[in-house]
């Protein structure tokens, strides 16, 4: 559905994007992160055929961006991370101008707008003035503009940006049914762990120039070099307890697969394995402690998150 060869904006000296190579299937639901001017909206402007390349190709449901802009823009929804609303219209006044733009008409286009409400929770303000909506109400009011025309690609630039925890709960779950729609879904964030939560691939862009491409699970393996465990001592927290802790981690020193501990603010025990061994040897090291009588609240595989994973691959540097 997307694909880019070697995509670059060049302004004089400066590459916003640098030979941005890369390609997303139907049904994929991409997190596109780095940090603040490191060539996403660029990236997303020039997919939206907004903006005219340096160089390199990309192409849009098969279609070129040099060639076919017009067929594009009839197949993607671009909504920007700020964007305009005519203040002295009501919600549904607005989403009807947008869709007359788009050639829906008649009674197919107050049809085309009440759905495209209704799927973005905002059916119960569509007579409300635009002025009247909060942000986040103005965000979703964003996204059933560009549903309008049910494109197949959505490239939507911070979404989720100045939002409440509640306002992003909720454009989350909307981007998970949309991309159970089969809709292919280029979202950039800076929200990273609901990115992993919604997203099956995430790209990371640092100073134009794209530094990792894969699966989410695939960007965590890369970050881990090996497995930390957090155990957690079923002790009450009396006057013993740190001298358990400390036999405990001290137990936990001496065990052939371990290579170090360390004790985490939480109060458990983070216990890092050697470099090279998994499951298959670190599951034998309950029993072991079982057997020592050391009482076990927890034992999990601590996991690795995207905002790991982000300050891991990227400095900070913008183009």
């Amino acid at each position: 559905m997307i694909k880019t060869e070697e995509l670059t904006k060049q302004y004089g000296k400066l590459f916003a994007l640098k030979n941005l190579s890369l390609e997303l299937q139907e049904g994929d639901l991409f997190g596109f992160i780095g940090p603040n001017g490191s060539g996403k909206t660029t990236t997303m402007k020039m997919l939206a055929t907004l903006l005219q390349p340096t160089w390199g190709e990309a192409y849009v449901c098969g279609m070129s961006i040099y060639t076919q802009p017009k067929e594009i823009r009839r197949l993607v929804g671009f909504m920007p991370d700020f964007f305009g609303v005519y203040d002295d219209m009501k919600v549904i006044e607005y989403l009807e101008f947008f869709a007359a733009a788009y050639r829906i008409k008649g009674e197919a286009r107050r049809k085309v707008c009440n759905e495209a409400l209704e799927r973005v929770d905002l059916g119960y303000k569509r007579e409300a003035l635009v002025t009247s909506l909060s942000r986040g109400m103005t965000q979703r009011l964003g996204l059933a503009r560009v549903l309008l025309h049910d494109p197949q690609v959505l490239l939507l630039d911070e979404p989720a940006s100045g939002l409440d925890p509640r306002a992003r709960i909720e454009i989350r779950e909307l981007l998970k049914r949309l991309g159970g729609k089969g809709k292919t879904i280029m979202v950039s964030s800076h929200i990273l762990p609901e990115l992993a939560d919604v997203c099956n691939k995430v790209g990371i862009i640092e100073r134009g120039e794209l530094l990792v491409n894969a699966e989410v699970q695939d960007v965590m393996r890369r970050v881990r070099d090996q497995i930390a465990l957090l155990i957690e001592l079923a002790e009450p927290k009396d006057d013993q307890y740190s001298k358990k802790i400390e036999k405990c981690m001290k137990f936990l020193s001496d065990d052939e697969i371990v290579d170090r501990v360390e004790l985490d603010k939480s109060g458990a025990i983070r216990t890092f394995i050697k470099k090279g061994l998994g499951l298959d040897e670190y599951s034998e090291l309950l029993t072991r402690l079982v057997a020592e009588k050391f009482r076990i609240k927890s034992f999990s595989e601590e996991e690795i998150n995207l905002e790991t994973a982000f300050m891991t691959l990227t400095r900070g540097i913008t183009a």
